[in-house]
């Protein structure tokens, strides 16, 4: 890899208010601890605590919560030259419900979704070997406009494009609208993550895994993780004509928040070792269940030895 940059990681940077014990939902959490959240800048930390070289481009209020969020993002290592202040709104927060499976928040958007063209100019996706957004990051403009543009430019610029599809009808109302962005960012061969819930969501209904699959290639995903929780994973590619099932690990699971910004963290730092596809699923196993494992967020160094073992 010759480019500055392993991941530029392009959405969210906000605080996760996240339950101190682990309830069914918000309507029963009553203690909260405060942590640096969004998904972009957990993926871009973790890829950072593997030993990559990565960026965020964010925006954060003009407010000391900002200043929080920016200086912890900082600590992980990732290079934070390219978080946006805006001077009219204020840093964004998520309440989170802490379970053992896909947990219950709200979300209050405010700077998160203020990112520009002028944020990402091609001089920083030309230094990118891996361009990641969200659907979170996609679900409202002027970001959403802005990371599709620039997503266009980072495929011309020779950038790897990835994308982990966490729609949330709570974030995103309008699935006709979300189905025809998710389609326009992801037809230059995106690196697609899409968990069972995440398909039930998008589609309004229980939806099997092989149509949602086929549905991504159609639209251009180069490979396709569907993620299954505690059933294990089934990963697509070359257009859906090779595809092999993981199982899942027996674990204790202590903390399942940010386990999907783990798995894929494993899993593009192996594909950036150009490892094969089955190699690149297996190191995102390996770094999920540390982090399932782990409260809080993973170890500030992650050795990437367990990405193979």
């Amino acid at each position: 890899m010759t480019q500055k940059y392993a991941l530029l990681a392009v959405g969210e940077l906000l605080a996760d208010f996240i339950g101190m014990e682990i309830t069914e939902d918000l309507s029963t959490s009553e203690r909260f601890q405060r942590f640096q959240g969004g998904s972009p800048s957990n993926l871009a930390a973790n890829m950072a605590r593997l030993g990559n070289h990565t960026a965020i481009v964010s925006c954060v209020g003009d407010d000391n919560l900002g200043k929080y969020l920016v200086e912890k993002v900082r600590e992980t290592g990732v290079d934070i030259s390219h978080i946006a202040v805006d001077k009219q709104e204020p840093s964004s927060i998520v309440v989170v419900a802490r379970s053992k499976g896909t947990p219950d928040f709200i979300a209050y958007r405010t700077a998160d979704r203020m990112i520009r063209p002028k944020h990402i100019s091609d001089e920083l996706l030309s230094q990118s070997a891996i361009f990641h957004t969200t659907c979170f990051a996609l679900s409202q403009n002027p970001a959403q406009k802005t990371i599709v543009e620039a997503a266009e430019r980072a495929t011309q610029l020779g950038c790897q494009l990835s994308i982990d599809l966490n729609y949330a009808p709570t974030i995103w109302s309008n699935r006709e609208e979300a189905m025809q962005v998710i389609e326009a960012y992801i037809k230059n061969g995106a690196l697609t993550k899409m968990s069972e819930d995440d398909a039930e969501r998008l589609y309004g209904r229980v939806v099997e895994p092989e149509e949602a699959i086929a549905d991504l290639h159609r639209m251009g995903a180069s490979v396709v993780c569907f993620t299954l929780g505690g059933r294990g994973s089934i990963i697509s590619y070359e257009n859906g004509n090779k595809k092999f099932e993981m199982a899942a690990r027996k674990i204790d699971v202590v903390d399942a928040t940010g386990a999907g910004d783990s798995y894929w963290s494993g899993f593009l730092t192996a594909f950036l070792e150009g490892k094969d596809i089955e190699t690149c699923a297996k190191a995102g196993v390996n770094i999920a269940v540390l982090k399932l494992t782990t409260l809080g967020p993973l170890p500030s160094k992650v050795s990437r030895a367990i990405l193979y073992e």
